[in-house]
């Protein structure tokens, strides 16, 4: 059928200028032409210039009217018949409006009229449907007719009748109807809400109920979605708030296109619409058996119930392997998995066959990461001048190091970082006991020395804590809350059975010896991140009410807290700490005004990360709460709560507290001017009353945070990444020092692990400022936006930047940990929390960055003093940057696949390719933040959706057979 009204409609199809100059001519006579004259002007003016069948096909279309006007009712079916058709059929370019349109527009007001007077029945309707048609040329005076007629139309014919489908009419008629009903829909709402019309949106309400509305919007929502047209069908549908019902709409063609752009609608909704296009995308896989984008969309929703029913519909036991691999890497806790009491009656909890529960635990990561250095040629241990390449940097001869034990404890964060999770570093691992690098740092810089051991073993949980055993017999307490810390690194990410890290640690936990506590929390909050174990609860829970014990262990029991129940809206843990919080504010009690409550607070946030509104009852207890600390609190719940969403609103709301002026400039000056004046009034005694009670300076932390809230909020979604980078430079011009000091941190956490120029140049810049906190911290920061990329042009930046701090240590300090960082894994591990393509965000990640950057917003107190090892927060976000494929039997298995930039394909008529650039490698393969790989031959078929970390493989039983073929 050729479809007639496939066609951009242009209403003007008469010359403007004569138009122009007769209402010109119109206004002067006081008069206007009946509309029997435009069309007899139209006739004359057209006349010489219509061909033979354009005459005819007037002529026709005029004598079809006057049929109608006829009173023979006889006449009228086949008139409207003969109309229908030549409408239909009408062949036209794209770019003008269809003949029989363009000669019916002038008797469209007559038709109107006729219309009125005729009596109800099956005749009216089709009139009704032609006149729909014909209202689209007068959509700029009468607004909604073509709606309008379509709803009559529809009162008057039975459902059955096979004019019932609007898309007979065509593409364009349908999208014509789809706007009108979005804009009906609106409408009506206001009218509700008791808002009153406006010129646009007249007060006549067309005839019809929201279900009329709401049924005509699901038929152009079929026609929408079988013609290629599935983000029209989207946006229908989302306008009249009814999404849900695209699940039964779409089918095994439509679904695909339909699930990705509604996926990446969600950036850009508010919620709860963000949250029911998600649940909705997810019913779609589904119902379609898509378990790994299922899957990703129940870890992204962070639902418990959706991720167990993904898990138990998942009959394939490769497909069960392969969601595994998803659940561990997301570090989902497995007892989500296991059915409740209620449902498993015979009281079994540990129902996972052994293979399963190796992929669930993440104990293969270790042994597939070494394998993955091999194939990379990557395994040998990297030392410290490999890494410094002191020969090339830029410093005088003969300059000595200013600080020997600053620059050996550098040497111990840049051979933990570099050689993370190959466990062959010369340093701590293969060094001989009394040879160890341990004994060449001093006092805490041995706790850090220690705790690396961790990091070099990283995941390796079996040679790991055989290699830390022995220190743990040291006389020094700082050497044994090292190894504390390590056992808490190795078993990052990782689950045993033993539960090693809980059965070493939970002693040390009551030690009275503070850094020998420290190490024994923070090993059990690092151990256990993400994983909601109720015994690390029972142990931490009492130190953060406990008024016995320091701010310093009760800050860092709630982070460890935070960490393991990151994301789980805790109840227990939340009541504690605000209660906690209130009571010191109301016995004025100091340890609220030290460094240490904002790790308070953030343990405090960590618990509603991601939960959006599930924050707002903790926000409105916290304001309640009179004191400073509150503020810094109520910017890191919301942040955490709304992070990686990019909420336009909060955004908003943290650059408003970024506006605020603590101190104002130049205060003693002013004081200066006015003192003669205030001689002249006699007030100055009255100011030297002032000056001894001098009020207290307003605490300004919050502003630190409410910078690094933008960069947490805006991280997840590209445009939105773009946009703060932009806001960030203002506040670098205009912020107060503390704000100044945030910049560069917030703009790592934006770009972690993904190197740009742009990004690489504005924190070059920001590493030479005059104030120190801001040099140091972007120095940081250009080795967490390179980490593990072994960018060489920031290796450069960098090795010019230890030349220019030769002579200063902190700053010297801090470079070398950002060369460790860059070449972070050498090369094979990233700190970037997003994954799934860059969709999910991984909690536990996201928890270990923030760790370390609220270490950073007080450098001076944590980092650059005796609280170094908090960098090794940053093991919580270290992943390795492969992509492992892997067979039936979990073996690898070497296949072809094309690496190359992603490319976004969403909305894009046909199949495009999803990567641009690319090359062909063999597996294992080493993927960047924005790179995406795909299988360069269709021999296997993938378990997954998304390429990358363990990726299993099934022969594909149609390849022999294609092979046979082309010979």
């Amino acid at each position: 059928m050729p479809e007639a009204t496939e066609f951009a409609i242009k209403v003007t199809s008469e010359d403007p200028k004569k138009k122009k100059k007769e209402e010109e001519e119109d206004k002067a006579e006081g008069t206007s032409k009946p509309q029997t004259d435009g069309k007899k002007d139209e006739k004359e003016g057209e006349g010489d210039e219509l061909s033979e069948e354009d005459l005819q096909l007037r002529s026709e279309l005029e004598m079809l009217v006057e049929r109608l006007k006829e009173s023979n009712t006889d006449l009228y079916r086949p008139a409207l018949e003969t109309l229908r058709t030549l409408i239909r059929t009408s062949t036209s370019s794209m770019t003008s409006v269809p003949k029989p349109l363009k000669f019916l527009r002038p008797h469209y007001p007559d038709l109107q009229a006729l219309y009125e007077t005729w009596p109800a029945s099956e005749d009216k309707s089709l009139f009704a449907d032609i006149l729909s048609v014909l209202a689209m040329t007068y959509s700029d005076t009468q607004p909604r007719g073509t709606l309008r007629y379509r709803l009559l139309s529809s009162s008057l014919r039975p459902s059955d009748s096979p004019l019932a489908d609007p898309g007979s009419w065509g593409h364009e008629y349908v999208r014509h109807l789809a706007a009108e009903l979005g804009e009906e829909f609106e409408y009506r709402q206001e009218e509700e809400e008791g808002e009153e019309a406006t010129a646009t949106k007249p007060a006549v309400k067309l005839s019809g109920t929201m279900d009329d509305l709401r049924s005509l919007a699901k038929e152009c929502s079929v026609f929408l979605l079988n013609h290629n047209a599935e983000p029209d069908a989207v946006d229908l549908l989302q306008e009249l708030e009814m999404i849900e019902e695209i699940v039964p709409l779409v089918d095994q063609n439509t679904f695909d296109r339909v699930c990705q752009y509604m996926s990446r609608c969600v950036s850009f909704l508010p919620p709860p619409d963000d949250i029911i296009f998600l649940q909705t995308v997810h019913k779609i896989y589904m119902q379609f058996q898509k378990f790994p984008q299922a899957m990703t969309l129940a870890i992204r929703l962070n639902d418990k119930d959706l991720i167990f029913q993904v898990y138990q519909a998942a009959g394939n036991p490769l497909m069960k392997r392969q969601l595994a691999f998803m659940i561990a890497r997301a570090q989902i806790p497995v007892e989500w998995l296991q059915p409740s009491t209620e449902e498993n009656s015979d009281g079994e909890e540990d129902e996972f066959p052994e293979d399963l529960m190796e992929c669930l635990s993440n104990t293969r990561l270790s042994q597939s990461f070494r394998f993955f250095g091999k194939e990379m040629g990557v395994a040998d241990a990297k030392s410290l001048e490999d890494i410094y390449k002191s020969h090339l940097e830029n410093t005088r001869p003969g300059s000595v190091n200013v600080d020997s034990a600053r620059g050996n404890l550098a040497g111990t964060f840049v051979n933990a970082f570099v050689n993370a999770g190959f466990g062959n570093d010369k340093l701590m691992v293969e060094a001989e006991e009394g040879n160890s690098w341990i004994y060449k740092n001093k006092d805490h810089g041995m706790m850090s020395a220690a705790a690396s051991l961790g990091l070099s073993m990283l995941w390796d949980t079996e040679m790991g804590l055989s290699h830390i055993d022995k220190y743990t017999y040291s006389p020094e307490e700082y050497i044994k809350a090292g190894c504390y810390l390590a056992i808490g690194l190795v078993n990052t990410s990782v689950r045993t059975e033993t539960d090693a890290a809980l059965a070493l640690l939970t002693d040390h936990v009551e030690n009275k010896s503070v850094p020998l506590k420290t190490g024994a929390i923070m090993g059990l909050g690092m151990a256990y991140a993400g994983s909601q174990r109720e015994e690390v609860l029972a142990l931490l829970l009492p130190f953060i009410a406990d008024d016995g014990v320091t701010m310093e262990i009760a800050s860092l029991a709630t982070l460890a807290l935070g960490f393991v129940y990151v994301g789980s809206e805790n109840g227990e843990i939340t009541g504690t700490i605000l209660q906690t919080i209130m009571e010191k504010a109301e016995r004025e009690d100091k340890s609220l005004d030290e460094k240490w409550a904002r790790f308070m607070c953030l343990g405090l946030g960590l618990l509603y990360l991601g939960q959006q509104n599930g924050s707002d009852a903790t926000l409105e207890t916290l304001k309640a709460i009179e004191h400073p600390v509150s503020k810094t609190a109520q910017i890191i719940v919301e942040a955490c709560a709304f992070a990686g969403t990019t909420n336009v609103l909060r955004v908003q709301k943290m650059l408003h507290e970024c506006d605020d002026h603590i101190v104002a400039p130049k205060e003693d000056e002013k004081k200066e001017s006015d003192k003669d004046q205030k001689k002249e009034n006699g007030e100055e005694s009255k100011d030297k009353e002032k000056e001894k009670e001098e009020p207290k300076k307003r605490d300004d932390t919050f502003q630190t945070f409410a910078v690094i809230a933008v960069a947490l909020i805006s991280m997840g979604e590209e445009i939105g990444s773009q946009m703060s980078l932009r806001q960030f430079n203002h506040l670098m011009h205009y912020g107060e020092p503390v704000i100044r000091k945030a910049v560069p941190l917030a703009i790592g956490l934006v770009s972690a692990s993904n190197p740009q120029l742009p990004i690489l140049d504005t924190l070059s810049k920001y590493s030479h400022d005059n104030d120190p906190g801001v040099a140091v911290n972007a120095i940081f920061a250009m080795g967490l936006v390179g980490a593990g990329s072994n960018n060489a042009r920031l290796a450069q930046m960098l090795r010019q930047l230890a030349g220019y701090y030769h002579k200063e240590p902190d700053c010297l300090f801090m470079v070398r940990v950002a060369q460790g960082l860059v070449h972070m894994g050498k090369g094979t591990i990233g700190v970037n929390p997003f994954f799934a393509d860059r969709t999910v965000m991984h909690k536990s990640a996201v928890a270990g960055l923030l760790a370390v950057l609220t270490a950073f917003t007080d450098a001076k107190g944590f980092i650059l003093d005796k609280y170094h090892w908090m960098m090794y927060f940053l093991s919580l976000s270290m992943y390795p940057r492969f992509m492992i494929t892997l067979d039936d039997k979990l073996n690898h298995l070497p296949v072809s696949v094309r690496v190359g930039q992603a490319v976004d394909v969403v909305g894009q008529a046909g199949k495009p390719r999803t990567i641009s650039g690319f090359q062909t490698h063999e597996t294992p393969v080493r993927l960047a933040t924005a790179e995406r790989a795909e299988l360069a031959t269709e021999e296997y078929i993938p378990f997954a959706d998304n390429l990358e970390g363990f990726v299993i493989l099934q022969k594909n039983p149609g390849w022999e057979q294609e092979d046979k073929m082309e010979l």
